[in-house]
């Protein structure tokens, strides 16, 4: 059980599983949202994205959508310790259906910390949580680009995190779906190293037009974050 230093909320998580990493903070960090919003987050694992989300901004309700039923379960309970059965609904199911789970137009905005890697290289068990929360294993970012141009509402807002090593194939699906690309921030481990993640603001139906945010720094020096990391994380 880890304290999310935001509203005294905790979440209970299984190291040996997996558990959420700084690419899901910062995701939070990036997003907006407003009071009256009804937010889904596709593959929610533990459901780090919806407390968070809903410690920060209090969306009307918040959804998370996880395949993996431990996940899922873990997530449900995190819920309710935090008290939060009426807001947040956790589903169990696969993203590359959500469509037939959820009303097509429904959400304000999707939140999405979609598996990087491509394939099953190097995998020793690709049923592994770890594996499956990391590789494109049961499902592929087009998968999550078409879902969320089926379920964002008309000017809904979609916020995600990835590789900037796939930026260029992202750009296309979000495109080809109806996404277009609003808002792009890299972020770089020390200044003088390559980024490495990409967050992005997409919107359905939105014009032609990208804004790009100034780098985001995470280490000052091994082991001291930047400012803006300690505010993102609630330090």
């Amino acid at each position: 059980m880890d304290d999310l230093e935001r509203n005294g909320y905790r979440i209970i998580q299984n190291p040996e599983k997996f558990c959420f990493g700084m690419d899901a903070v910062l995701l939070t960090g990036f997003a907006r949202a407003r009071g009256s919003d009804r937010l889904l987050d596709l593959g929610t694992g533990t459901g780090i994205i919806p407390l968070l989300m809903e410690a920060k901004y209090h969306c009307a309700h918040l959804t998370g959508l996880e395949i993996q039923a431990d996940s899922a379960d873990m997530a449900a309970r995190s819920v309710e310790l935090n008290g939060l059965s009426d807001r947040i609904d956790i589903v169990t199911g696969d993203i590359k259906e959500a469509d037939r789970l959820f009303p097509a137009a429904s959400f304000d905005c999707v939140t999405c910390n979609p598996p990087y890697m491509i394939g099953r290289h190097g995998i020793a068990n690709p049923e592994a949580p770890k594996a499956i929360a990391r590789h494109e294993i049961l499902c592929t970012f087009e998968d999550v680009a078409r879902q969320t141009g089926k379920l964002l509402k008309p000017g809904g807002h979609f916020f995600l995190v990835h590789r900037p090593f796939r930026l260029a194939e992202i750009v296309v699906s979000l495109a080809r779906h109806g996404l277009e690309p609003k808002r792009m921030q890299l972020v770089y481990p020390y200044v003088d190293r390559e980024p490495n993640m990409v967050l992005l603001e997409a919107v359905r139906g939105g014009r032609a037009r990208m804004t790009v945010e100034k780098p985001l720094i995470v280490f000052r020096e091994p082991g001291v974050y930047m400012p803006e990391i300690r505010e993102i994380y609630g330090y």
